[in-house]
């Protein structure tokens, strides 16, 4: 299918279908809207016989045949399946009552799930999926809303991986660097970005925060006090307790039944990142960890490291006579099952995405607004740059494909504005990064999004909600710091000056919110 260049119209179906899911709270029929937006233009652009709304339908079914991603589909719903028969297996109730001996407040639930959330960091996929299965049972037992589970995933998801050196987020990102020819070394690049990416570092501080001390507002303070109250509107329809009442679930289950299989998902993963990687290959160019990571193919890694974690979970459970092959299998379904919605939500995404890059070339169109703004002074570059990438990575629902459009176009038009310096390149860098994460993170088309609502069994609109106005203040915030960074080059000013007025505008928030509802301040339990 050849391109049309759209112009502005080929921002409109993102525009239309997060409207109107943030509108109506139904996300399916809201991106299919803004599929069909999107092939309705195309197909009117490039013209044609006159059948319009033959070619509409038939050009978004052409994207969405090119853009689905078996791999990825295989790995959610075979992770579902290890989920669900954990919990047949009684590991799931084993474990939720160990970890609440163990866990005294809710409190240390939620700093738990955010530093669990940091040590996987890995891949962004495998950190939503696994730290959702692993805390759920703890989170509700402490009341903590589904929607406040779903944005510490989300928010220790992409942002820990973008500023982790050894990452399928490092070895995409180096990857573009490599292709400016402009650093002597990719990795070291990569690193000095890292003090100067402010969305990743104040997200997580914001989740850190947020854990130690009650500074919730907005629709995110609804949603725990409705959780607290008995009332969680975030939470799925179909959950692990509702979804087994009509299987026999073992009640020899012990902890190592939920522990056991994780661990070994996470160590097959690893293992076969590097495998698909080159590690143990005849190439020595990959001989290394940095090098198999930067080579390597998260999609088929990751099937296979879940099957194999479900092979280990069959010679457990079916090994010990916990349940027959006949309920282990009845369990994979079920679990497959339970993954339909999240599938379906990512096909979708995928689709809307590809009509945006590959039809209607929206990167074509901010790559204009990029170039165009050369004239731009150093001083306001960074948080130009900033928001351009923001806004991009948001429209279409992916940070790889962000920063894999500007970061050849930063890097010119930083050396373009500043030739005698490297301080600015890096800024404006790390600005593109931080920018490409922040719509990653909160998009409702984002892949990372979707799969933490799915780990958290959280109502994707209900976490896309939820979440939006924390992820815009510390963006608001980043701006700031942006633009103190292109006066200053001073990182500790610059960092300073976002981190101060997150930490203010969190607090005179929350207040807001607690005189509304008539609510005393309260300490975090």
């Amino acid at each position: 299918m050849d391109p049309f260049n759209a112009g502005w119209l080929s921002i409109l179906p993102p525009v239309i279908a997060v409207v109107l899911a943030l509108a109506t709270k139904e996300v399916f029929s809201s991106l299919l809207i803004g599929i069909l937006t999107g092939t309705a233009i195309y197909t009117v652009g490039m013209g044609g016989d006159g059948s319009y709304i033959v070619g509409t339908v038939e050009n978004a079914f052409k994207v969405m045949g090119n853009k689905f991603d078996i791999n990825i589909v295989l790995f959610c719903s075979l992770l579902g399946s290890l989920v669900y028969v954990i919990s047949l297996a009684g590991g799931t109730k084993a474990y939720g009552t160990w970890a609440t001996s163990h866990i005294k407040s809710r409190r240390n639930a939620m700093i738990s799930t955010s530093v669990l959330g940091a040590f996987i960091f890995i891949d962004d996929y495998f950190n939503c999926l696994t730290v959702g299965t692993v805390m759920r049972p703890i989170t509700d037992t402490f009341k903590i809303s589904r929607e406040k589970l779903a944005y510490i995933i989300d928010a220790t998801a992409a942002p820990v991986c973008i500023i982790a050196p050894i990452s399928s987020w490092a070895a995409a990102v180096g990857s573009n660097l490599k292709d400016t020819k402009a650093f002597d070394s990719e990795m070291a690049a990569f690193v000095s970005t890292i003090p100067w990416n402010f969305y990743a570092l104040l997200c997580i501080s914001m989740v850190l925060i947020l854990s130690f001390i009650k500074l919730d507002f907005g629709p995110m303070y609804k949603a725990e006090q409705n959780t607290l109250k008995g009332e969680d509107a975030g939470k799925q329809d179909i959950t692990e307790d509702e979804s087994t009442k009509d299987l026999d679930i073992a009640a020899k289950g012990t902890v190592w039944d939920m522990i056991v299989p994780i661990v070994m998902l996470i160590i097959f993963s690893t293992c076969s990142l590097l495998y698909v990687g080159g590690y143990w290959g005849s190439d020595e160019a990959y001989h290394s960890i940095g090098a198999a990571f930067g080579n390597t193919d998260a999609g088929p890694a990751l099937v296979l490291g879940v099957f194999a974690a479900l092979v280990v979970a069959f010679a457990m459970f079916v090994g010990r006579r916990l349940m027959s092959i006949k309920t282990f299998m009845d369990g994979v379904l079920r679990g497959v099952q339970t993954m339909i919605p999240a599938c379906m939500i990512l096909t979708f995404a995928w689709t809307i995405s590809g009509v945006c890059r590959d039809l209607l070339q929206t990167q074509v169109f901010i790559s204009t607004i990029v170039q165009n703004d050369t004239g731009f002074l150093a001083a306001i570059l960074p948080a130009i740059i900033f928001a351009i990438a923001s806004f991009l990575s948001f429209s279409t629902g992916t940070a790889w494909g962000t920063f894999g459009i500007l970061i050849p176009i930063v890097v010119v038009v930083a050396q373009a504005v500043d030739p005698s310096g490297s301080e600015l390149t890096v800024i404006t860098l790390s600005a593109t990064l931080a920018g490409s994460v922040f719509g990653d993170h909160c998009s409702p088309i984002s892949d990372t999004t979707i799969l933490s609502s799915a780990g958290a069994g959280c109502v994707h609109i209900e976490h896309v909600y939820t979440q939006m106005p924390y992820a815009l203040l510390v963006a608001a915030c980043c701006f700031i710091g942006y633009v103190v960074a292109g006066l200053t080059y001073s990182l500790p000013l610059s960092l300073g000056t976002a981190f101060v007025l997150m930490i203010g505008a969190l607090y005179i928030l929350h207040r807001r919110n607690q005189k509304t509802d008539g609510a005393a301040p309260a300490q975090q339990a």
